[in-house]
């Protein structure tokens, strides 16, 4: 029987919980200081229409100091005017060069205003996990840490043999299974490894908060189109409401929606240019301080970092003196890229 447990890590700058599933990462979700409150699932409000795009079915509409929201347009709903009041709920918060979405709850009256926050990590991990309290301190940061790691890994092996590698793009998010070394008959490993691309990948997905369209395509030839479809069906489950797929095609790939709930977790990870974000790089940092003040508690800290890595980390130098001490200094070397990052004691 599967087992998940939660961990809750509260650092400085950020909150962070992860789900296990048999000891595996499922879920990596974060919060960082500075954070929309607004911008997240679960946010719920009365908020104004700012204009609408009848061509693409939606429009735009805002919370009070929000962002814009794109609000999808259904044929059951009334129709709307700009400088109208609805009820809105946000079903996916932003991502990269993408508006947050909402659903339209119903026409409203009065100010624009905000009904309900969203739930808070802790309250996620609860709902996700319901087997107690979150693990914290040291052991919730190791799984942070493991869970990020997973998270930026792109090829993942199989249970019994192969790999699935999980590429997004801007359209889709690509599953490629791949049969490697598996033995035994090619048509009976073949289809092994296609029942088992669907339970990792639908574990990685949730992981790294990917959603949308899911293209997987398949190894071997001659599918056994119901029994695939069933497996997806099983592996993706939890992710239901909303989750639909369609045949397999005469080229062995199958197309799936995923509902999109999570701001993807590599938008805070990586950059635009695909490495370590400033932000996460300057996390990472305070974190190994904080590793090594507990090490060496009465020794003096030193810190190398690049210069953007730097730049974020100072928002951050406060909290970690109030934890610490103002024991630690920090140099700045001009080449060093995003994830190099050196801290020693003395």
């Amino acid at each position: 029987m599967s087992e998940r447990r939660a961990y809750l890590y509260k650092g400085i700058g950020e909150t962070v919980g992860v789900v296990t599933l048999d000891g595996r990462p499922e879920r990596l979700v974060a919060t960082w200081d500075g954070d929309d409150p607004l911008d997240a699932e679960g946010v719920r409000g009365v908020a104004r229409v700012k204009k609408i795009e009848r061509a693409f079915a939606s429009a735009f509409v805002a919370l009070p100091g929000g962002a814009d929201i794109l609000l999808p347009l259904r044929p059951d709903m009334p129709k709307l005017v700009e400088g109208q009041l609805v009820e809105i709920e946000i079903r996916a918060p932003s991502r990269r060069d993408k508006s947050a979405v909402a659903r339209f709850i119903g026409e409203a009256e009065g100010e624009p205003r905000v009904l309900a926050h969203a739930p808070t990590i802790d309250e996620l991990l609860r709902l996700w996990v319901k087997s107690g309290s979150p693990t914290q301190g040291l052991a919730a940061l190791e799984a942070v840490e493991a869970a990020e790691a997973e998270a930026l890994m792109t090829v993942f092996a199989l249970p019994g043999g192969g790999d699935i590698a999980v590429e997004p793009t801007r359209a889709l998010v690509a599953v490629d299974v791949d049969l490697g070394n598996r033995d035994g008959d090619s048509k009976k490993a073949a289809r092994a490894a296609n029942m088992a691309a669907f339970t990792t990948a639908a574990r990685v997905l949730r992981l790294k908060g990917l959603a949308g369209l899911v293209v997987f395509d398949l190894v071997g030839r001659g599918h056994d189109g119901p029994a695939l479809t069933t497996a997806a069906r099983n592996a993706f489950a939890i992710d239901n409401p909303g989750v639909g797929l369609g045949p397999i095609s005469k080229f062995g790939a199958l197309e799936m929606i995923v509902p999109r709930r999570t701001r993807p977790i590599l938008d805070r990870l990586l950059d635009e240019t695909g490495g370590l974000s400033a932000r996460a790089g300057a996390l990472r940092l305070v974190r190994a301080f904080e590793r090594e003040g507990r090490a060496d508690p009465g020794g003096r800290l030193a810190g190398r970092c690049g210069p953007a890595v730097a730049e974020a980390f100072a928002a951050l130098d406060a909290g970690l003196a109030d934890k610490i001490g103002r024991r630690f200094t920090l140099s700045v070397v001009a080449d060093w890229p995003n994830d190099r990052l050196e801290v020693s004691a003395s």
